[in-house]
């Protein structure tokens, strides 16, 4: 698979590999994403990436909603895989996709004073909510803009909706992605 995303056609005969890299592409890298989507991938057909990640949500919306220790476990993997926002360099065993690694260097252009403020607000948001990370959909917005809303989030205190929300967030950062990979690839 070249840097961009194959047909969605094709996705159900591409080697699991292959499949697991359109995931880690639109997604994050993570074990536990790759087992629970690849019966679906591997049997399922999609009209547009976009269906793909409704699908993929719909997935993890279904492990949130669940009792069982292991969906949850399953669900905290996937939701954990996602860079904390502002890092700096990824931690030797943080595997960070190359457009999470865009997306944080576009995000730290700015003073040291804002990136250790930041590196607070995500201590502080991974006490509150052990297992998550603070994801949000960038989208341009600069650490200024996405400050505030951390502090909102953490201050809500509300563990369910930080996890609907931060699999909405991922969704939108799929569809972003998917979208940018589709249009390059058309150029």
């Amino acid at each position: 698979m070249s840097s961009g995303l194959p047909p969605i056609a094709s996705l159900p005969s591409l080697p699991e590999a292959e499949r697991f890299r359109v995931l880690d592409t639109l997604f994050e890298p993570s074990p536990e994403l790759h087992t629970l989507m690849a019966p679906v991938l591997a049997n399922q057909s999609f009209s547009s990436y976009a269906r793909l990640i409704d699908a993929v949500g719909g997935r993890m919306s279904a492990l949130s909603a669940a009792n069982s220790p292991t969906d949850r476990s399953v669900l905290l993997g996937i939701l954990g895989s996602h860079p904390r926002l502002g890092r700096l360099k990824a931690a030797p065993a943080e595997h960070l996709s190359e457009l999470s690694k865009q997306e944080q260097a576009r995000l730290n252009a700015g003073a040291e004073e804002l990136a250790e403020k930041l590196a607070r607000l995500n201590a502080e948001y991974e006490e509150k909510f052990p297992g998550l990370r603070f994801v949000t959909f960038v989208n341009g917005r600069s650490r200024e803009e996405i400050m505030p809303e951390m502090r909102r989030r953490i201050d809500r205190a509300d563990a369910d909706r930080e996890v609907e929300e931060t699999i909405q967030a991922m969704c939108d950062i799929g569809k972003d992605r998917a979208r940018k990979l589709e249009s390059s690839s058309r150029m």
